[in-house]
Formats: C-alpha cells, sequence, structure tokens
C-alpha cells in the first residue's frame, strides 16, 4: 500500500560569517513532504519563477519552490537504459509536445547551452559514454561525440562555443568543440576522485568540479587545477550562484551541502555548512531568487528476501522499501 505522509515545513537558520563583509548572516532550511512515488535524481529550477521541476523515475513533478506545493504533473518520463527518449514539453501547460529517441541510450545529464541554442545530454552509453546536441524548436539530433568514459556527468558551456564535461570513472574533465563536434582535451582532476557536478564561471573565466570529499576549480586556459574545496561525500551535482559568488556542494552519504564563497578567481572560503539528509546529492539554484533547491525521498524497511533468492551484489544497494515520506529543500540567505 503506497502512503503519502503530509508533516511540517521545518526551519532552520545556519549562522555564518562572511568573508568580504564580515558581518553576520544566516541560511534558512525549508522542509517540505511533497508526497508522490518514485525515487530521483536531478532537479531543475526555473529562473525566477519560483518553480522547481523534480524527476521521479517515472514521472516529473512541478512544485512552489517557496511553499512545497506541487503545481502539476509531467508523466510518462520512464528511466531507461538502451534506447531512450528525451521528452519536449510545455513550459505553461506541461502537456507533451514530442518525444525525441535518443538510440545511444544511457541519458543521465541534460543542460541548455545558450552559445549554441542546443541542448546537450550527456549519457552512460554502451560501450562508451557520448555527448548527443538536440535543436530544441524542431527537436532533431544535431550532434553526437564519443567520450573516453562510460560514466559522463554533468556539462558545462563556456558561452563561446566550448562544452566542459566531467567523466566519473576516469576522473577527468574532456573539452568539446561544440561546433565540429569533437573532443580538444582531456584534463586530469586530482586530487579530485569521481567528479559529477560541473559549473563555469564566465566572469572569472573558472571551471568548477564537484567531487567527492575534495572538488576542484579549474582554468581552462591552462586546464589546470588551481584551487581545492573541502566538501563531504557522495556529491553527484553542484550549484552556482554567479552573482552570489556562492557555490553549493550537496553530499549525500554525509548529508549535508556545503556552501562556499567565491574570494577570488584561486581562491575559496568555506562559509556553511548545511545539513539536509543522506541520500540528498543532487541540486539546483535559482540565481534570481538565489535559493537552491534539493529533493531526497525517505524509504521505509525493505521487505525481506524471498526464500532462496541471491543475496545483493557486493558494493550494491540491495531492495528498496517503499517511499514513506518525499522531502523537498529550499536553502535560502
Amino acid at each position: 500500500m503506497k502512503r503519502s505522509l503530509r508533516l511540517p515545513t521545518f526551519l532552520i537558520a545556519v549562522a555564518l560569517t562572511w568573508p568580504r563583509v564580515g558581518q553576520a548572516q544566516a541560511f534558512k532550511v525549508g522542509k517540505f513532504n511533497i508526497g508522490g512515488d518514485g525515487g530521483t535524481d536531478y532537479l531543475t529550477a526555473e529562473p525566477g519563477t519560483g518553480r522547481v521541476f523534480v524527476s521521479r523515475g517515472t514521472h516529473v513533478m512541478v512544485v512552489n519552490g517557496a511553499t512545497g506545493k506541487v503545481l502539476g504533473d509531467i508523466p510518462d518520463t520512464p528511466r531507461t537504459h538502451g534506447i531512450a527518449t528525451v521528452t519536449m514539453f510545455d513550459l505553461s501547460s506541461l502537456a507533451v509536445i514530442k518525444k525525441i529517441p535518443v538510440r545511444t541510450g544511457g541519458l543521465d545529464g541534460i543542460m541548455y547551452d545558450d552559445f549554441s541554442d542546443r541542448i546537450i545530454l550527456t549519457n552512460h552509453s554502451r560501450p562508451i559514454g557520448t555527448v548527443v546536441a538536440i535543436e530544441p524548436k524542431a527537436g532533431g539530433i544535431v550532434g553526437r561525440v564519443d567520450l573516453e568514459d562510460n560514466a559522463p556527468e554533468g556539462a558545462a558551456s563556456d558561452g563561446k562555443g566550448k562544452i566542459f564535461v566531467n567523466n566519473e570513472g576516469k576522473s577527468t574533465i574532456q573539452v568539446i568543440d561544440e561546433k565540429a563536434m569533437k573532443v580538444l582535451a582531456s584534463w586530469p582532476l586530482a586530487p579530485c576522485e569521481g567528479p559529477t557536478g560541473i559549473a563555469y564561471d564566465r566572469a572569472t573565466n573558472r571551471i568548477f568540479s564537484g567531487c567527492g570529499k575534495t572538488s576542484v576549480v579549474v582554468d581552462p586556459a591552462s586546464g589546470k587545477v588551481v584551487a581545492t574545496i573541502a566538501n563531504g561525500d557522495g556529491v553527484d551535482a553542484l550549484g552556482w550562484d554567479a552573482s552570489q559568488q556562492l557555490i553549493y556542494i550537496p553530499a549525500g552519504r554525509d548529508s549535508n551541502v556545503t556552501v562556499v564563497h567565491q574570494d577570488s578567481p584561486d581562491k575559496y572560503t568555506v562559509v556553511a555548512t548545511v545539513a539536509t539528509m543522506q541520500g540528498a546529492k543532487t541540486i539546483s539554484v535559482d540565481q534570481v531568487k538565489h535559493v537552491a533547491y534539493l529533493f531526497q525521498p525517505e524509504y521505509g524497511p525493505a521487505p525481506a528476501p524471498a526464500p532462496g533468492s541471491p543475496p545483493p551484489a557486493p558494493g550494491g544497494r540491495g531492495p528498496r522499501g517503499p517511499v514513506i515520506a518525499a522531502w523537498f529543500f529550499a536553502i535560502s540567505h
């Protein structure tokens, strides 16, 4: 039986010292149980509107970020392997316009590049990962690049025709010439291991790569790591608020978000560690409202294994119990 708990909203204040002006600031955390079925991966904040799109495996929930109220739902968006699809929908009505087959499969990350006016997909394809470009008006695939790793994660654009892709398996960034759709370079990211989330700061010309325990800042002119950031473990995304010069690094294993201030292109200061919950590892920032959002379901006890069933594979997750709550977090300051 499926259950949906509607619990109170919680507000938590985290005190901190702001490095540039030295005055007391605070982060507030709104926590809402938005209900609904399914797990999760990424979520996306629509700049300035307060709407947040939360993936739930087979559907996408549209949430009011300020109140946690569910505004709508986009059905039939299954997480698939092999031949997969991208769903185009109308932002006003939420009606599905078109489903675009992507034959590389393994769809994972998605971003919009304003320079080329293309949708960029990063795919856990087999045997090798891929980047696929889609023209957003007609929804046609216009390019593909094969990568050096079958686990590409986030991608970011410099706004000048280059795309930077984190490779989680090899701990590298690959540089893509978007016009030619070819790889220009591969840069090692040590001491980062398993880079996932990524952002590009166009004002200072720096790349931020979110990694478990140690994230890195890269100079794209040289491909060199110019700064490191200590953060929690279990990172799967990264948020960047350019006008506030704040990086948000979520750690699903350590149940927190590390908030980092960019003091200069090569200097970064941790200004807060905000408590969330175990598993909350992806994040999206509304750069107009200056709010960071996370989402994570809470699961009940797993069912007992059937007699004679094989044990979970070493390092595997094993079966999950039912979703008993669905926690949506809004971090503001």
